[in-house]
């Protein structure tokens, strides 16, 4: 019986050993000799880089070529290249400096050949670059930060902010990371007195780990307004014209025209929007669906400053899924206009705004920001107060469809403006 035990035992590790022979059978034996080495290499400096071109030895097992540097904070960076490839590009440099590049070549055993080494100066970074553009400047209840970024590397801008409120200091970091050629990032709701000034510092990573120090801002004292009450708002009648401009048709299916003033959003449950029903300009149904024009009789003369929108829902009865949040129905391209008394004309536009549709959210993530509404000031390179007007226009121009192509937005939930009265 022992016997037994013992043959089956030495079998079972007989098959073992068999089976992980037969697991392991094409991975890289790491044995054998090198390939030959990279020859003829030569170089093209790029921003944070370089791009390195050269020639292949003959060997025919060869499988690829890497490049590997090692940084100012003792890290090694490693690129590679397929073996048809005569040129390899890497990254991450952090300043315009000479680095050492050695190359390899790697046949299928994953032996590396003796190294060639290449000396590199690259061009300034990205991430410096961006660091020369930064603006920083004071807004309402909020400041802005705008950046210049040509290279549309990935970045991350960290902004650090601080402030004595009622005796208390407090300190924050923000951070945004992007990718875009311009790109402007606010941060909002600080509701300070000209008396309690924001310190704000900057600094400026890429994606290898570079970072600037922190890029003092100074000092900024931040501009005051007030939400505008929509107590004494009135809406013209559709089809009435004012400066020549007609009042859209908002009762559409659903939709109410009242309720984009209402201070009520639309929540999926109680469809709480004004709808177009594809009658657009002058509110008749041949004349096409935009643009389209919600004028608003403000009821005193106001200086305004900025406007929050807020989008057609009906995502359903939990308010947990996006529903039609940043797409179809809802105007993703709107023009600000405000009456002139002076000259008795809407006169040019104040402002072109498009609502940039989010990436990466989850669905209540959606939710949440549709909910908040957007954001957008009347000048937004230079926050200030328009002249005192009564009335207000907005123009919606484009829906989200077809990267903001179509015709295909009848919606609007919810206006609200924000400014100070006029002194007249």
């Amino acid at each position: 019986m022992k016997t037994i035990k013992y043959l089956l035992f030495t079998i079972s590790l007989l098959l073992c050993a068999n089976a992980c022979k037969e697991e392991g059978r094409y991975e890289p034996s790491r044995e054998g000799n090198p390939p030959g080495k990279i020859s003829n290499v030569r170089y093209e400096p790029l921003y944070g880089g370089a791009k390195l071109f050269y020639s292949i030895p003959a060997d025919e097992d060869l499988l690829q070529v890497e490049a590997e540097y090692v940084n100012e904070k003792n890290q090694t960076f490693l690129f590679s290249a397929s073996y048809y490839k005569d040129s390899l590009t890497v990254y991450g440099f952090s300043s315009v400096k000479e680095y050492t590049v050695n190359l390899y070549s790697v046949n299928r055993n994953g032996i590396r050949s003796e190294p060639v080494a290449i000396q590199v100066t690259p061009l300034e970074p990205a991430y410096t670059r961006v660091a020369k553009s930064i603006v920083v400047k004071p807004g309402f209840s909020s400041f802005l930060i705008d950046w210049d970024n040509e290279l549309k590397q990935n970045i991350n801008v960290y902004v650090e902010f601080s402030y004595t409120q009622n005796g208390t200091p407090y300190t924050f970091t923000n951070v945004f990371a992007s990718n875009l050629e311009k790109d402007r990032r606010f941060i909002s709701d600080l509701y300070l007195s000209p008396s309690e000034p924001v310190s704000v510092k900057v600094q400026i990573e890429d994606t290898y780990g570079n970072i600037t120090d922190p890029i003092d801002q100074g000092q900024l004292t931040l501009l005051e307004d007030i939400k505008i009450l929509k107590d004494n708002w009135v809406l013209p009648n559709t089809n009435d014209s004012i400066g020549g401009i007609p009042m859209c048709f908002g009762d559409g299916l659903e939709g109410r025209a009242r309720y984009v003033i209402d201070d009520i959003i639309d929540r999926g449950d109680n469809l709480n929007f004004m709808h177009t029903h594809s009658r657009g300009r002058t509110g008749r149904t041949a004349d096409g669906n935009m643009p389209w024009n919600f004028i608003i009789d403000l009821g005193d003369y106001y200086e305004l400053s900025r406007i929050i929108t807020v989008q057609r829902h009906s995502g359903g009865l939990a308010n947990v899924s996006r529903g039609q949040y940043y797409q179809y129905e809802n105007v993703g391209i709107f023009r600000l206009y405000i009456w002139n008394d002076e000259t008795q004309s809407w006169g040019e536009p104040i402002n072109e705004h498009k609502l940039l549709v989010p990436a990466g959210l989850s669905e209540i993530e959606f939710v949440r920001m549709g909910e908040a509404g957007d954001m957008a000031y009347f000048y937004p390179d230079d926050p200030q107060y328009t002249k005192p007007t009564r009335w207000f226009r907005y123009e919606a121009v484009k829906g989200f469809g077809g990267n903001y192509t179509l015709d295909d937005a009848n919606c609007l939930s919810e206006i609200t403006l924000y400014g100070r009265k006029a002194n007249r």
